[in-house]
């Protein structure tokens, strides 16, 4: 018989690099019974898993999902209560456009004990990793973070109020939206504001393109870089700092 008191931890596996996790992660990790985990995450962290966890793959690949979110809340309520603590283990950071807090709140109700692991975000660590600040003196004093692609399908109308800013923009989900915030941007007369879009930042697949609202398109057509992949727009872009090594030789020096 099942013991185990039922409980929740929803845990930020960072953006990529494998190494960009928190130790409390690993923990939570290496102590759950089950792990729920999305596609964004790299697959190797499942291996701090015990060897007696059960472990499903509940992400989304190539717009096809494995499991609706519906059925999601539904697994980890019937997972925890048969058999104990069920980690839900996301991307980046999970109350960042990760529904971890949907979760949590669903979970609760059929008398889950609940815990959180922020992650390491990709927000600032895939931008960090190319040398992009998101905030510098004289450059930019605040950054947005918006998704492109809203519950609808639609881009954000919060894309069209910070064009008018000076501010850094983030936009994450947004490579089908481009052409879209192309000419939010254009409209606003910011042809010449720099921009950089970052796939699979942080980890091996890594690719970047660099250019402004003018170019940017041609940019992706050129590199042929796609989802998943972050775009920054603004000023900093151009502030780009060269970092000494590549994350693999910066890995092998911190080793």
């Amino acid at each position: 018989m099942n013991i185990k008191t039922p409980k929740l931890t929803v845990v930020g596996a960072g953006p990529g690099d494998v190494d960009l996790i928190t130790i409390k992660a690993i923990k939570a990790i290496e102590s759950a019974d089950v792990i729920l985990y999305d596609a964004l995450i790299n697959e190797e962290l499942l291996k701090y898993a015990s060897k007696d966890a059960e472990i499903i793959f509940v992400g989304k690949r190539k717009g096809c999902y494995a499991f609706q979110q519906e059925q999601i809340n539904e697994l980890i309520v019937a997972k925890a209560h048969e058999k104990g603590h069920v980690v839900r283990l996301k991307g980046g950071d999970p109350f960042i456009f990760g529904r971890g807090a949907e979760e949590i709140d669903y979970v609760q109700p059929f008398g889950l004990e609940t815990y959180v692991v922020p992650g390491i975000s990709s927000i600032s660590a895939v931008p960090g990793y190319q040398g992009i600040p998101l905030t510098k003196r004289h450059a930019a004093e605040s950054f947005w973070v918006i998704t492109g692609t809203t519950k609808n399908h639609q881009l954000s109308e919060d894309v069209a109020i910070a064009a008018k800013s000076t501010a850094t923009i983030v936009i994450l989900m947004g490579m089908a939206k481009l052409e879209e915030i192309v000419k939010v941007f254009s409209a606003e007369n910011k042809q010449d504001t720099a921009v950089a879009i970052i796939q699979e930042g942080t980890t091996i697949n890594e690719k970047v393109g660099i250019g402004t609202i003018s170019t940017i398109q041609q940019v992706v057509e050129e590199k042929q870089l796609s989802s998943p992949a972050i775009i920054v727009i603004g000023d900093v872009v151009k502030e780009r700092v060269q970092l000494s090594s590549l994350v693999e030789n910066l890995n092998e020096n911190l080793g």
